[in-house]
């Protein structure tokens, strides 16, 4: 995966600062590779044409995790435009989903996050996932302590797009950005 001489220097500077750069579980992925969400579960069958134009697609494997202290642990990532992602998403904390849960939702380019979070929080029963939104471009089911899911996209086109955890008080400091380029 190429990555750009401002996105390394971005990072370097964020982890300098005292940010939490976590550690991988797959060998593939490395602590500068992107993690990303999807707003395709993976239990949804594609139609044969479909599966066949994204086996032919590269696939970018991401870990990303969350902790009970509220924290990603990657603010940034980024991926090549027309690669088929594959996202697990760990909640590395031992917290109860109803306590700390997490969540991956990638949102479009801007789409505002305080009222995309008010729309979230009246939706309890589906784990703060509004339904009938356009807003989602991919995002993985909630998650408690030592839970993990994996979901796969295709990225969505150049651009910065912003990650968030949308259970209650979350998003204000569980986000991030995934640049597309």
């Amino acid at each position: 995966m190429r990555y750009s001489l401002a996105f390394v220097l971005l990072t370097a500077l964020f982890f300098s600062c005292g940010g939490d750069a976590g550690t991988t579980t797959d060998s593939a992925a490395t602590e500068e590779e992107p993690k990303k969400e999807a707003v395709e579960n993976t239990t949804t069958s594609a139609p044969p044409a479909a599966e066949e134009a994204a086996s032919d697609k590269e696939i970018v494997t991401i870990e990303l995790a969350g902790n009970d202290q509220m924290q990603y642990d990657q603010l940034f990532l980024q991926v090549d435009a027309g690669t088929r992602i594959r996202l697990t998403l760990t909640h590395s904390g031992q917290m109860a989903k109803a306590v700390m849960g997490h969540n991956f939702v990638l949102l479009k380019e801007g789409t505002s996050m305080s009222g995309f979070v008010r729309e979230a929080l009246k939706e309890v029963d589906n784990d703060y996932i509004p339904q009938n939104t356009e807003d989602i471009i991919a995002h993985t089911k909630m998650l408690g302590g030592g839970e993990s899911d994996t979901i796969e996209f295709d990225a969505p086109p150049p651009g910065t797009y912003d990650y968030i955890c949308t259970f209650p008080g979350h998003f204000a400091v569980m986000k991030g950005k995934l640049v597309v380029s």
